[in-house]
Order: C-alpha cells, then sequence, then structure tokens
C-alpha cells in the first residue's frame, strides 16, 4: 500500500493541473495507488469522452506525477 504521504503528493499534482482541465470542461479524480506506483485515475466530465483523453493521460498527467512525485511509475485509467 502506498504511503500516505505519496497519495497526498498525487492529490497536490492532481490539484495543480486541474483547473487546465475544469476550463475544457473536464476533471480528474484520483481513484487509488498500488504498491507497484501505479496510479488510478478517472477522467470526468468532458475528459471522459474526449477523444484526446489518452494524450491529455499520458503526455500531461502521467508526464507530471512521474516528474514530480517518487515512486510513481505508471497512470491507469479507471472508468
Amino acid at each position: 500500500m502506498a504511503s500516505e504521504e505519496m497519495r497526498a503528493q498525487v492529490e497536490e499534482v492532481l490539484d495543480k493541473l486541474r483547473p487546465f482541465l475544469l476550463r475544457d470542461g473536464g476533471d480528474v479524480e484520483f481513484v487509488d495507488i498500488d504498491e507497484e506506483g501505479v496510479v488510478k485515475v478517472r477522467l470526468l466530465g468532458a475528459c471522459g469522452s474526449c477523444p484526446s483523453s489518452t494524450i491529455t493521460l499520458k503526455a500531461g498527467i502521467e508526464r507530471a506525477l512521474l516528474e514530480e512525485v517518487p515512486g510513481v511509475k505508471e497512470i491507469e485509467q479507471v472508468f
């Protein structure tokens, strides 16, 4: 199980990215992080159905988490 500190760091990064998603009518919800460092998120609103959501997820959210949260290995979208 991931530490509370790691969870807090993930939430902090998502909070920094959230205004950009909200501007386009979407949002991101932190679901969980497993012991291997896989962060699970749910894209909401316009982001959930946007054809570019994979790019948003991998190039935007995942990149930021990998850079700013030690121990994060990848991001996975859950529905």
